[in-house]
């Protein structure tokens, strides 16, 4: 499945995806850093290979508990977005997480790629509910919530293990009954 709005695309995450995404892992190491996720000590050793990552992600994948994208702007893989959590029976939700290139941020490939997964997740999927947790301090994704809508329902202490400690998230909702026409219909209306 491929997901496309103007140069903005989103599709699976391939195997031979391998050397381009760690490319622009290692050109963008000290841009993502400061949001990295990390596991704590007591996690174990996260996988160290771009074979084991995708390993564990087309897992959880197969099991129907996560999706992994990558981002593209006129075919060249700019970031990544990762549906994790997926959650059915009576609650029907999942969680967004995504990185962009720095090369490539603030032209509007993050909200339309965020956009276009909700979309796929409320429509298709039929999930209810699609949460976005943020680091308070984390300006520009931020931004991207706020231009697409998302509703702030709190502030979770102590959330993620980031950069090597427990950081706080302000965490941010969309329901299906929110978004009747999409929230790539939302980019497309005049500001």
């Amino acid at each position: 499945m491929e997901l496309r709005h103007g140069h903005v695309g989103v599709r699976p995450l391939r195997r031979r995806d391998a050397a381009e995404w760690a490319r622009l892992r290692k050109a963008n190491a000290g841009w993502l850093g400061p949001w990295e996720a990390t596991l704590p000590r007591e996690a174990g050793r996260p996988a160290t290979s771009y074979a084991g990552m995708i390993g564990t992600l087309r897992r959880r994948a197969r099991r129907g508990q996560a999706m992994p994208f990558v981002l593209t702007w006129d075919d060249q893989i700019v970031g990544m977005l990762t549906v994790n959590g997926i959650t059915w029976g009576s609650a029907r939700w999942a969680s967004l997480g995504y990185w962009i290139a720095e090369s490539h941020a603030g032209r509007g490939i993050t909200p339309t790629a965020v956009a276009l997964v909700t979309d796929h997740l409320l429509g298709t999927v039929g999930l209810h509910r699609v949460e976005i947790s943020i680091r308070p301090e984390n300006q520009a994704s931020l931004r991207v919530v706020a231009k697409l809508g998302f509703i702030e329902v709190g502030l979770a202490p102590r959330y993620l293990h980031i950069a090597g400690d427990w950081r706080d998230h302000r965490v941010f909702q969309v329901l299906t009954e929110d978004v009747p026409d999409g929230l790539v219909a939302r980019l497309d209306q005049p500001s």
